[in-house]
């Protein structure tokens, strides 16, 4: 479920712009400190949210920011989307040199306006404006002045004192206004003081103001940005959108509006689509392989198109329209799927969560409406809970992968909401399994068979390639497998679904040329050929905590049947470490006419002190090591 209402909220703040006398914005009065590491810097930044009423919304945004070098232009851009309950009511700006002259000017005739609809979406109201200055000398300075409306109050714009790493701020406020009557909820986070407060007869304003912040440098394996950077998210309790009302101070409540108001009148289906499913299941005892046979059933039936129009940002296609066309979008899908259980007797819960690969939890603390982007579905049965993801035509009954896995997420019901977590992937389920028995030849080339099973993440890893075309399916081997001279033949790739543990089997022959060096009687080679660790950077004066997004397992064993004549004559010792992070096993024996070759790695997920850094830094550097150690291998 995308909403580009989200998007708008984030850029709108993020890139608008403000004039003042010319000579503020001289490039020389950049504090020094704030130019470190930064590629620009935020002169000043007034961002003001005027809640009028419910169904008139005004934001105004003022910015100056100078772009230091070429690296940071993107962020004297702007691009502003709007919709049909989001009028853009002016733009203007100037361009400045470093001395902080004027030297060009713009409005919003300088704009492109053009179409946001995605490729994946069918239908779609968001429009976007763009705007980047054409500049060929550095340092120079955007300001940008303007003001949006938006005919809703259920997303209020959230601040971010400061989202881009390459950016510096000497001053940036968020002020927020609305009636003394209003009843609004508020959350700041990472704000280690209290918003200014002033209260007239008219209007009540909150302003949270922060100085001179530096720019803050990448740093590896850092946890998801929200857990450190400032920011506010406002709430409030009475709310409109798009003709819609409603009200909510917590989960629950929300759970019920959505349920109630976006869904329930949603889930009307045919009575020959209701006689339809009854007799797909009929026969079917238990619950769970009934849904198992309708959730199949919709995989076949639907396919995914993104819808994205209006109150469609968050209200389902009707049940019907999705039985009749046989598309819709995440929402549609789910609203779908879960209708059809209902037409047997089975209850289900429509969730929304935050998807993505980084694992992004909802605020169980604060409830709003903009905090997730993909719905799924889950089925308590009596033994166990099932979770469903309707948009996939071959995801496996009752797995979750990578994109929705272990994350709180927003279960909407005719009883209220509340907050379930998704199950996890872990360090065990997210396993890789591979055997080869390989030949070496007197020339060095090596040849032979190789079988891999990959489960959990990994086996999302090999979703993208499962139904391309034979001569995508070798060229995507010969990315992952990226040795010099490599050819494969009898490539086969087969899955079985069954149970929340699918496994993807890999099997294919392979061809090394000239992989083993030779000299007159010696032959080096390096065993491991297909799974080599990275070293990962040094990050010194590290400052945010470490942080391993999703642990997994790899398990390797090749056979190699050495040349005739040849056999062992050094070779590494076995070695194990155990860390915080994980722990690394190689082994490597021989019975005179077979080396065998083993390697374990298990790595865990979790987050760990920023000063423990140089700990997995010299983990990964170990490792990389044993990877690539040779042995050698002398004729008789």
């Amino acid at each position: 479920m995308q909403k580009k209402l989200l998007i708008l909220f984030f850029i709108a703040f993020t890139y608008g712009s403000f004039a003042q006398n010319k000579t503020d914005y001289n490039a020389d009065l950049i504090p020094s400190n704030l130019k470190s590491r930064a590629g620009a810097v935020i002169r000043n930044m007034e961002t003001t949210v005027d809640m009028r009423t419910q169904d008139n919304v005004i934001l105004y945004v003022k910015k100056a920011v100078t772009i230091l070098n070429k690296s940071a232009d993107e962020r004297g851009a702007l691009s502003i989307y709007y919709n049909k309950s989001t009028v853009v009511k002016s733009i203007k700006g100037l361009l400045l040199d470093a001395a902080g002259n004027t030297v060009g000017k713009f409005n919003q005739a300088n704009f492109s306006d053009e179409s946001a609809s995605s490729d994946y979406s069918l239908f779609e109201d968001a429009r976007i404006k763009s705007f980047a200055p054409s500049i060929l000398s550095y340092p120079y300075t955007v300001v940008y002045e303007y003001e949006i409306r938006y005919r809703q109050n259920l997303i209020i714009p959230e601040w971010y004192a400061n989202p881009y790493p390459d950016v510096a701020v000497e001053k940036n406020s968020y002020t927020f206004i609305c009636k003394p009557e209003d009843k609004i909820r508020i959350k700041s986070y990472n704000y280690k003081s209290s918003p200014e407060e002033s209260i007239t007869e008219k209007t009540k304003s909150l302003t949270w103001s922060v100085k001179n912040l530096n720019a803050f440098k990448y740093e590896p394996y850092a946890p998801d940005p929200d857990s450190y950077l400032t920011y506010v998210k406002i709430a409030p309790e009475q709310f409109t959108y798009y003709g819609f009302k409603g009200t909510y101070n917590n989960w629950n409540e929300l759970g019920k509006w959505v349920y109630n108001d976006l869904i329930k009148k949603r889930q009307t289906l045919s009575p020959a689509a209701i006689s339809d499913v009854n007799k797909l299941v009929e026969g079917i005892t238990d619950d769970k392989e009934k849904a198992k046979k309708i959730y199949e059933f919709m995989q076949k039936k639907t396919r995914y198109i993104s819808v994205q129009v209006g109150i469609g940002g968050f209200q389902p296609f009707p049940a019907s329209e999705v039985d009749r066309l046989s598309y819709g979008d995440c929402k549609a899908l789910v609203n779908y799927t879960q209708s059809l259980l209902k037409a047997v007797g089975i209850n289900s819960m429509y969730c929304v969560v935050n998807a993505g690969s980084l694992k992004k939890n909802m605020d169980i603390d604060f409830a709003s409406m903009d905090q997730g982007n993909h719905i799924i579905l889950c089925v308590p049965f009596k033994n166990d809970t099932t979770w469903l993801e309707c948009t996939s035509q071959t995801t496996p009954f009752g797995y979750l992968g990578t994109f929705t896995d272990d994350r709180t997420v927003f279960a909407c019901t005719e009883e209220g909401g509340g907050i379930l977590r998704t199950p996890a992937l872990n360090t065990t389920t997210n396993l890789s399994k591979r055997k080869a028995e390989l030949t070496i030849n007197d020339e060095g080339d090596v040849n032979g068979n190789m079988q891999t099973n990959v489960y959990g993440s990994q086996y999302d890893n090999y979703e993208r390639i499962i139904n391309e075309p034979y001569k995508e399916q070798l060229k995507h081997l010969k990315e992952a497998y990226d040795i010099d001279n490599i050819n494969f033949s009898d490539v086969k790739f087969i899955q079985k679904k069954e149970g929340i543990n699918p496994v993807t089997t890999e099997s294919l022959k392979l061809k090394i040329l000239k992989y083993t060096p030779k000299t007159s009687n010696r032959i080096y080679l390096i065993p491991n050929i297909f799974n080599k660790a990275s070293s990962i950077p040094e990050s010194k004066n590290r400052n945010l905590p470490v942080y391993v997004n999703r642990g997994y397992s790899d398990e390797d064993e090749i056979i190699y049947e050495l040349p005739a004549g040849y056999a062992l004559e050094n070779k590494p010792e076995d070695v194990t470490i155990k860390t915080l992070f994980g722990t690394y096993e190689m082994a490597i024996k021989s019975d005179g006419k077979k080396l065998i070759y083993k390697r374990k790695l298990s790595i865990n997920s979790g987050i760990f002190d920023a000063n423990k850094y140089v700990d997995i830094v010299a983990f990964f550097s170990n490792i990389n090591g044993f990877d690539n150690s040779k042995i050698t291998l002398k004729s008789n």
